[in-house]
C-alpha cells in the first residue's frame, strides 16, 4: 500500500514538472514571435554584418578627405607673394598660394601645396579637398609639436580681371605628417589683411601689421596679436599711452630669437590731405622683447588648491609681457629699399636678406626704380649688428694666374682700357682676362619680393620680380648657397621666362613681350620722320603736341563745357553711375575698351593707349600718312575723349566723394589697361 502511495506521488510530480515545462516552452515562442514581429530584415543584416558597415563608412570618410600626392617637374609655376617656409620636422620646404599677373591683364591665385626635397632635388605637390580657398600675400609660420604643423593666416584674393578684391582672416594648420588641413575657428581674431608677417616664440605665434585694401584706399596696420598653439586662441596685445611702437607697414622682415622678434624694415603709402599718396621705405630696426610671467618662488611646493583657483594660476603661468625697443643701425646695413624680407638662418643667429627695390617716386609721371641682388647679414646677438655678405672667391693654385690681370665683372680697367683703345685685339685680350670662375657670375638676377628661406646652413631663393623698363616680370628660377662656405650660386632652375636685352626698349601698353609699335610712325617713303616718335606727351597736367599744328594743341581747351542746370547734373549723375559698371565689364569689345576713355584718364594718357586705333580710323577716311595721319587719329580721339569728359568729370566726383584721389584714379585707370602694370606693381611692392 505504501508503494502504491509512492508511486502515485511520483507520477503526479513528473505531471506537473512536464506541464511547467510546456508553459515554459510556449512562453518562450511568444517572445521569439514577439521579436520577429518587430524586427526588420535589414536589422538582422546589420547584425549579422555590422563590420562591413563600419567599413564602408570609413572608405566614405577617406574618399571625401583623401589628399593626393604628385612627383612634379620642378618648382612651382610662375608666380609672386608665395610663401616658403622650413620643415618644422624634416629636411624640406614647403611652399604655399601665391599670385600671377598675365600679359594679357588676368589675375590667377592658387592656393597648392609643394613639398622641396634638396637631398632629392624633388618637389611634390599635395591636394586635400579640405584647405585655404586661393591668396597670395598670406602669412605661414611652423611649429614642430604634433609632428610638425603649418599656420596660415590673411591673404587677398581678386576677380580675374581685378573688379574685386577680397581679403582673408581665417586661420589654418596643415598637419605635415598627414598632409591634411584644418580650418581654426575663433571668435576672436585679427582683422582681414595682407602683406603682415607671423613668427613663432615658444608655442605662440606672434603677428603684426599688414594692410587692407578694398580697392580706394590702402589702409596700413600696427596691431600685435598672440595665438596659442595650446588654447587655441586669440589675443590682441596693445601698449600703454606714450609707449614706443612702430609704424603701420607690410612687406617687413620678421625674425624669432629666444628673447622675442626682431622686425625690420618695410613699406607703407603716407596720405595727405590735398596731396597725391606717396610710397615710404622703412629701414628701421625694432626688437619685440617677449617673457612669460611664473610665480615668484617657483621652486616652492603649492599648497592644495580649489578649481578655480588653479584655473587662476594657471593664468598667472600664461601671462606675457612685452616691450617694443627701437634699435640704432650698427654696422654694414643695406640701402634703403622695399621688397625684400630675411630668412633666418638658426645655427647662426643671423637674419639673411637678398635683392629689393628702391623707388625714386619724385613726380606723378615718373618712378626711376633700382633693382638690387646684394647681401646682407643681421645678427641678432646682443643689440644687433649689420654685416655685408659677399661670396669668396676661389683659391689659386701655385702659379696660376702669375704675371697676368684679372679684370672683375663690371668694372673697368683704366690702364687696360687706354692701351688697347679702338684696337679688336684689345677687346679679345679683355674678354680672355675676365675670370670665369668668379663667384659673382652665379649671383641671380636683381629682383624684389623673392621667396626666401633657410633651410639648416643653405640659403634658398624663388622667383620674385623684376622690371625691364615699365614692363614688370614674374620670375620662376630657383637658386641655392651655401652659407657656411659663401662659394658660389647654386642654379637649380632656370628662368623661363625670356627678358628684353639691356637697352632695348619696352613697351608697357601694348602688353608685347618685345615691346614694338607697329610702322604706323613711317612716311608714305617708308622712313621715319626724325624727332616724331611721341605725338603727345604728358606735361604736369596738360599736353604738349610737339611739331602738332596749334589747331590740334588747342583741341583739349575747346572740350569745355558751361556749368550744367540741377536738372543735367541729375541726368549727369545718372550715367556716370551706369558708366562705372560698364567701364569695368570685362566682356566688352577690343574696340569698345580702346575707343572709351577710362575714369582717372587724361587725354594724352588716354591717347597713348589707343594710338593706333585711332591711326588706323584716320587712315580709313584720309589719305594722308606720317605725321599728317597721326594728327588727323588724335583729332578723333579728341573729339571722342570730349563726349565722354563731362560723364568721367561726375565719375571723378563720385570716386573723390568715396575717398579716391587723383593719383589712385590715374593708378586704377592704368590698371584696367595694363593688367600687371602700375596697379599690380603697387600690390607687389607692399
Amino acid at each position: 500500500m505504501a508503494k502504491k502511495k509512492s508511486s502515485t506521488a511520483n507520477t503526479k510530480a513528473e505531471a506537473k514538472a512536464s506541464k511547467k515545462a510546456k508553459a515554459a516552452q510556449k512562453v518562450e515562442r511568444k517572445e521569439k514571435k514577439k521579436v520577429g514581429k518587430s524586427k526588420r530584415p535589414e536589422d538582422e543584416d546589420s547584425d549579422d554584418d555590422l563590420e562591413s558597415v563600419l567599413d564602408k563608412l570609413r572608405r566614405e570618410w577617406e574618399a571625401a578627405h583623401k589628399v593626393t600626392e604628385e612627383l612634379v617637374e620642378g618648382p612651382p609655376s610662375r608666380r609672386a607673394n608665395a610663401t616658403l617656409t622650413p620643415c618644422p620636422s624634416g629636411n624640406y620646404l614647403w611652399s604655399i598660394g601665391g599670385e600671377f599677373f598675365s600679359e594679357d591683364g588676368r589675375a590667377y591665385f592658387y592656393n597648392d601645396v609643394f613639398r622641396y626635397s634638396p637631398e632629392k632635388d624633388e618637389w611634390r605637390k599635395f591636394v586635400s579637398p579640405n584647405c585655404p580657398g586661393p591668396r597670395s600675400a598670406h602669412a605661414v609660420v611652423a611649429s614642430p609639436a604634433g609632428g610638425g604643423k603649418l599656420w596660415l593666416f590673411g591673404g587677398e584674393f581678386s576677380s580675374l580681371h581685378q573688379t574685386t578684391f577680397h581679403h582673408y582672416r581665417d586661420l589654418w594648420s596643415f598637419d605635415i605628417t598627414t598632409h591634411t588641413w584644418e580650418r581654426v575657428d575663433t571668435k576672436v581674431r585679427p582683422s582681414a589683411r595682407s602683406g603682415h608677417r607671423m613668427a613663432m616664440w615658444k608655442h605662440y605665434i606672434v603677428l603684426f601689421g599688414g594692410f587692407y585694401d578694398p580697392g580706394i584706399t590702402t589702409r596700413y596696420q600696427n596691431d600685435l596679436w598672440l595665438f596659442d598653439t595650446q588654447e587655441y586662441k586669440w589675443k590682441q596685445l596693445e601698449g600703454k599711452e606714450g609707449e614706443r611702437w612702430p609704424s603701420p607697414r607690410s612687406g617687413f622682415s620678421f625674425l624669432p630669437t629666444p628673447d622675442g622678434i626682431i622686425l625690420h624694415g618695410g613699406y607703407c603709402k603716407e596720405y595727405v590731405k590735398g596731396k597725391r599718396p606717396v610710397g615710404v621705405m622703412l629701414e628701421d630696426t625694432w626688437f619685440l622683447k617677449l617673457a612669460i610671467n611664473t610665480p615668484s618662488d617657483p621652486n616652492s611646493t603649492p599648497a592644495p588648491q580649489t578649481k578655480t583657483k588653479t584655473k587662476e594660476k594657471e593664468k598667472d603661468y600664461a601671462a606675457i609681457t612685452f616691450k617694443w625697443e627701437k634699435r640704432k643701425k650698427v654696422g654694414y646695413a643695406p640701402s634703403l629699399r622695399s621688397g625684400c624680407t630675411m630668412g633666418y638662418w638658426v645655427s647662426k643667429g643671423m637674419g639673411v636678406m637678398f635683392g629689393g627695390v628702391t623707388d625714386e617716386d619724385t613726380s606723378e609721371e615718373v618712378l626711376e626704380s633700382v633693382f638690387w641682388n646684394d647681401m646682407y647679414g643681421y645678427q641678432v646677438a646682443g643689440n644687433g649688428r649689420w654685416v655685408s655678405l659677399s661670396l669668396k672667391q676661389p683659391k689659386k693654385k701655385v702659379g696660376q694666374g702669375r704675371n697676368k690681370k684679372k679684370k672683375q665683372p663690371g668694372r673697368p680697367d683704366p690702364e687696360r682700357d687706354s692701351e688697347d683703345e679702338g684696337s679688336d685685339t684689345g677687346k679679345k685680350v679683355e674678354e680672355l682676362e675676365v675670370d670665369p670662375d668668379d663667384p659673382n657670375f652665379t649671383v641671380p638676377l636683381p629682383r624684389y619680393n623673392a621667396m626666401l628661406a633657410v633651410l639648416r646652413n643653405t640659403l634658398y631663393i624663388y622667383g620674385g620680380i623684376y622690371e625691364r623698363g615699365s614692363r614688370e616680370y614674374t620670375l620662376d628660377d630657383f637658386y641655392a648657397l651655401s652659407l657656411d662656405k659663401m662659394d658660389k650660386f647654386v642654379c637649380l632652375k632656370e628662368s623661363g621666362v625670356v627678358l628684353p636685352k639691356e637697352g632695348e626698349e619696352v613697351s608697357s601698353s601694348s602688353g608685347s613681350e618685345d615691346g614694338s609699335d607697329d610702322e604706323d610712325d613711317e612716311d608714305e617713303d617708308g622712313e621715319e620722320e626724325e624727332g616724331e616718335e611721341d605725338v603727345v606727351v604728358e606735361r604736369e597736367g596738360g599736353v604738349d603736341g610737339g611739331d602738332m599744328d596749334e589747331e590740334v594743341m588747342m583741341e583739349e581747351v575747346e572740350v569745355e563745357e558751361a556749368e550744367p542746370s540741377e536738372a543735367e547734373k541729375a541726368a549727369l549723375r545718372s550715367q556716370a553711375t551706369a558708366f562705372m559698371g560698364v567701364s569695368k565689364d570685362a566682356t566688352r569689345s577690343p574696340e569698345d575698351v580702346l575707343s572709351t576713355p577710362l575714369p582717372g584718364e587724361t587725354l594724352a594718357i588716354f591717347y597713348a593707349r589707343s594710338r593706333e586705333f585711332w591711326t588706323q580710323k584716320a587712315h580709313d577716311t584720309s589719305d594722308n600718312r606720317g605725321k599728317l595721319l597721326r594728327r588727323d587719329g588724335f583729332t578723333i580721339a579728341s573729339e571722342r575723349y570730349a563726349e565722354y569728359k563731362p560723364i568721367l568729370e561726375e565719375v571723378e566726383r563720385i570716386l573723390a566723394e568715396a575717398g579716391l584721389d587723383e593719383e589712385e584714379m590715374r593708378k586704377g585707370a592704368a590698371g584696367a589697361v595694363g593688367g600687371s602694370g602700375a596697379a599690380g606693381q603697387s600690390r607687389n611692392r607692399r
